[in-house]
């Protein structure tokens, strides 16, 4: 993956939710387009300090790398708390995380990309934006069926025909594990083209994103903010560990 490639003239909008995975999207995004906008989703999830968390990134972004803060454009929030009307999972009800009998864990929210996805594509339709970003991955993660690349391909062709418009649907995470997301970050920051680059977004990805299902923003660990034991705490921890141990045997 050729980070330093020349700017595309494409507009992109990024679906930024303020966590690792959609924080390291974002950067990916600035270091290829010209013009690059974010959006978020109110679904009335339980760790809605997410919503605050995406708002810190992006304070963050611009004020540390400057040749990415001229390209990032205008932020939008769309409300869909219909999705925590219709789900019953324990990212928008007080319920333990555990597995279903369906074999899929409780996290599940059903649809939640799709809707994303449709609706990020008609604000894009709107907005002259021809290319959705998203962090979605089939490497490290919980079996989601709406996170598969299957389902983004087919995402991205019936969008494109509904909107009779060609969209483009990216997914720079999608094979590859949490350690190469936070190495991604790293060579990301460095391509930035500012001193210690790679450590300065890695940094700020730490102290400023989101990824707690609980919401915590009061423990404080070596990868960042949050409980510790939820399913997202543990994988963010365990790539992080990687990536360290990976970075020192360099």
């Amino acid at each position: 993956m050729n980070l330093h490639s020349h700017l595309t003239s494409r507009r992109a909008l990024v679906l930024f939710s303020g966590g690792q995975d959609s924080t390291t999207c974002l950067a990916w995004a600035l270091q290829r387009h010209a013009h690059v906008e974010t959006v978020g989703f109110d679904y009335g999830q339980r760790h809605r300090v997410e919503l605050d968390a995406r708002l810190h990134v992006l304070d963050a972004l611009r004020a540390q790398f400057p040749s990415w803060s001229g390209r990032l454009g205008e932020d939008h929030m769309l409300d869909v708390n219909i999705l925590g009307q219709i789900s019953d999972t324990s990212l928008t009800r007080d319920m333990a995380f555990a597995m279903e009998a369906n074999g899929l864990p409780n996290t599940f929210v059903p649809g939640r990309n799709l809707v994303f996805l449709t609706l990020a594509a008609a604000l894009a339709y709107r907005r002259g934006i021809d290319v959705l970003i998203t962090g979605v991955c089939e490497t490290d993660f919980s079996g989601y069926p709406d996170c598969r690349d299957d389902t983004i391909k087919a995402m991205q062709i019936a969008l494109s025909l509904g909107m009779d418009r060609r969209l483009l649907i990216d997914t720079p995470l999608m094979w590859i594990d949490k350690a190469e997301t936070w190495e991604l970050a790293h060579r990301l920051g460095d391509a930035s083209g500012i001193p210690e680059g790679g450590s300065r977004l890695v940094d700020l990805i730490i102290e400023h994103s989101h990824t707690c299902y609980m919401g915590d923003r009061s423990h404080r660990h070596a990868w960042g903010y949050g409980c510790g034991s939820c399913p997202a705490c543990q994988l963010r921890a365990r790539g992080y560990e990687a990536y360290l141990a990976a970075q020192q045997s360099h």
